[in-house]
């Protein structure tokens, strides 16, 4: 009868969530609900108040927030803008150097901000006017900025990696550091689409007049410096054991706190109060999903659903990369309708046990499936960086334009998932060699 009653709350769920219920609340209600009908109702308010206090006092949740406030910081001090100068005087001239510029740019600020569409948001506004004015495709221009968003979730640090960790009790500092070889590959990858699709049709992004001397290119390093910084500050430390994710997440605070100090000469500029609001108002947002995907969890467990479906799964007589293949188009399929924290909270319960069963390693399925995620991120109907793009263009670019011209960077993103697939090493060799 349990597992009955979890095939009912799983079916009420995706059943809200099309009606439009904010998934939060469905998660929360159809989660305490499925409890109380299991359990009972005494029993079920205890899970809960557990659930609320093992999430809210917990000093490894406090990384989010951190993240979060760091990434906010990036932004205050400009390191966007920087990153982007930098990467155009270098690459700018080639054909397409204003999207590769902005891709590359678009990872270097992502490792400081983790946040795929604060990144989309910073490179719309820095980089497509300029593409635009400078002949660039609409297509071309917006889908580059919309996929390079991405990266701030592959490459270290990454709220969306917390958020795995957390639902699936996996080591934070080793998903963290795990990202950092497949986000900088998947960046090139990305640049050698861009490429190829500008060689294939050179009207796409005309050649760039402009060229910089040596000593001019040399000279914006310096602006590239602090964002650099940055991102060796949080592996480095994280790598070498020196800090835990969350002394890794403070003391990147800390550090763009500064920057941002000294670009503005002073508090003001940086927005404290507007900025440590925006850090409160998104934590307290992740939290809650977390908090009511952890409700919604405790269910599927207690339901006996999420063994069921894993045994059955883990019980077909196919090869395990079927298995895996079917899982990629769930969170493909899934990742059309919903943000990536709800799609990992709904699944996770669920798809990590079977891969774990399978023999995947923990951190390899974490880095697999985030990638897996973004990739949702940015294909219709929800694409959530594709409205950010749009939102953020002052109405320059359309909602189509930026989805037709993200085709092969999709495909792009496929080719890295075959990498990661081929060549699991590309997550694991860090984390294998951390320090302590």
């Amino acid at each position: 009868m349990s597992i009955e009653i979890g095939l009912i709350g799983v079916v009420c769920l995706f059943a809200a969530i099309l009606a439009g219920v904010n998934v939060m609340v469905a998660l929360g209600l159809v989660g305490a609900a499925g409890l109380a009908a299991i359990v009972g109702f005494h029993a079920a308010t205890s899970i809960l108040g557990t659930v609320f206090f093992d999430t809210t006092h917990s000093f490894h949740f406090s990384v989010i927030p951190l993240f979060l406030l760091m990434g906010f910081f990036a932004m205050r001090a400009g390191l966007g803008e920087d990153m982007f100068e930098a990467t155009t005087r270098w690459l700018g001239n080639m054909r397409g150097g204003l999207a590769i510029s902005t891709t590359l740019g678009a990872a270097a600020f992502g490792a400081a901000s983790g946040s795929s569409v604060g990144t989309a948001t910073v490179f719309t506004k820095l980089a497509l006017p300029e593409m635009l004015n400078r002949g660039y495709d609409k297509r071309l221009a917006s889908a580059s900025i919309a996929i390079a968003g991405t990266l701030a979730v592959m490459i270290p640090p990454s709220s969306l990696v917390v958020v795995y960790g957390i639902l699936t009790d996996s080591s934070i500092g080793g998903l963290l550091i795990a990202g950092f070889i497949p986000g900088i590959i998947f960046a090139i990858v990305l640049c050698i689409a861009i490429w190829l699709t500008v060689a294939r049709n050179p009207a796409l992004a005309p050649r760039e007049e402009q060229k910089f001397t040596l000593r001019e290119k040399l000279a914006s390093l310096r602006l590239a410096g602090p964002l650099v910084l940055v991102i060796l500050l949080i592996v480095l430390g994280l790598y070498l054991g020196i800090f835990t994710p969350t002394e890794a997440g403070a003391m990147g605070a800390l550090f763009t706190f500064v920057l941002a100090i000294i670009r503005h000469r002073g508090l003001k500029g940086v927005k404290l109060r507007e900025t440590l609001m925006e850090t409160i108002h998104t934590s307290a947002m992740i939290f809650a999903i977390l908090i009511c995907a952890l409700v919604f969890s405790k269910f599927l467990a207690l339901s006996g659903l999420a063994n069921a479906m894993g045994g059955f799964l883990t019980g077909l007589q196919v090869n395990r990369w079927v298995i895996v293949a079917l899982v990629s188009l769930i969170y493909l399929a899934l990742g059309m309708m919903m943000d990536a924290p709800a799609l990992l909270a709904i699944t996770l319960p669920i798809t990590h046990p079977v891969m774990m069963s399978l023999g995947f390693d923990p951190i390899w399925f974490g880095i697999f499936v985030v990638l897996l995620v973004e990739i949702g991120a940015v294909t219709p109907p929800v694409g959530i960086n594709c409205f950010v793009v749009q939102a953020s263009s002052g109405g320059r670019v359309k909602l189509e334009d930026v989805f037709r011209g993200l085709v092969p960077f999709v495909l792009a993103g496929f080719f890295m998932l075959i990498l990661l697939c081929i060549f699991p090493e590309l997550a694991l060799y860090l984390p294998s060699r951390m320090g302590n």
